[in-house]
């Protein structure tokens, strides 16, 4: 049985709000959440019942709509363009991972990212894979090779973080390119 839409509706804002939590910081208050979000703290705990589910929850909503954008960004966009708006999402996601990192235990933070990472890695291999297809993208790069290169956003500080990062991705994206 599916959700009532206004449990559904709660449930997404609070998810909006944790995201929104993890990226400004490493402070992660459930209190502050929920008021965000526009609901009780009962509400909240009615959703995710600790910490880490709200955590993994967030995590996990973040890599959906990763994934999801790919087809409507190739749908919208020239491949190497559709790769280059994904690569600035994943930066956007990257600010959160780096909050959540913070926030969950090594543990708990290895089980997310594993349940994850084939999924990540499929996405950028359709990217590639239609950047060969036009013929912008170099044959002998894989998706591993873009997973690697974009974990450096886990080492970007926070104050130089909307200089540097933006500008990384285009050499990344510069780097790609058939010449």
């Amino acid at each position: 049985m599916s959700p009532r839409a206004d449990a559904a509706q709660n449930r997404e804002r609070i998810l909006v709000a944790a995201r929104a939590a993890l990226a400004a910081s490493e402070e992660v208050r459930l209190s502050a959440i929920a008021r965000a979000a526009g609901v009780g703290q009962g509400t909240l705990y009615r959703h995710f019942p600790t910490r880490e589910d709200l955590l993994a929850a967030a995590y996990e909503h973040e890599v959906d709509e990763l994934v999801s954008a790919v087809p409507r960004l190739l749908e919208e966009h020239a491949p190497l363009a559709a790769l280059r708006l994904w690569l600035g999402e994943v930066a956007d996601y990257a600010r959160v991972k780096r909050g959540l990192i913070a926030a969950v235990e090594a543990t708990v933070w290895r089980e997310l990212t594993d349940a994850s990472i084939t999924r990540i890695t499929s996405a950028i291999d359709e990217l590639l894979q239609a950047g060969r297809r036009t013929g912008d993208v170099r044959n002998d790069v894989d998706a591993r090779d873009v997973t690697l290169l974009i974990g450096y956003l886990a080492r970007v500080n926070e104050e130089e973080w909307d200089t540097r990062a933006r500008h990384l991705l285009d050499v990344i994206i510069d780097g790609l390119r058939r010449r």
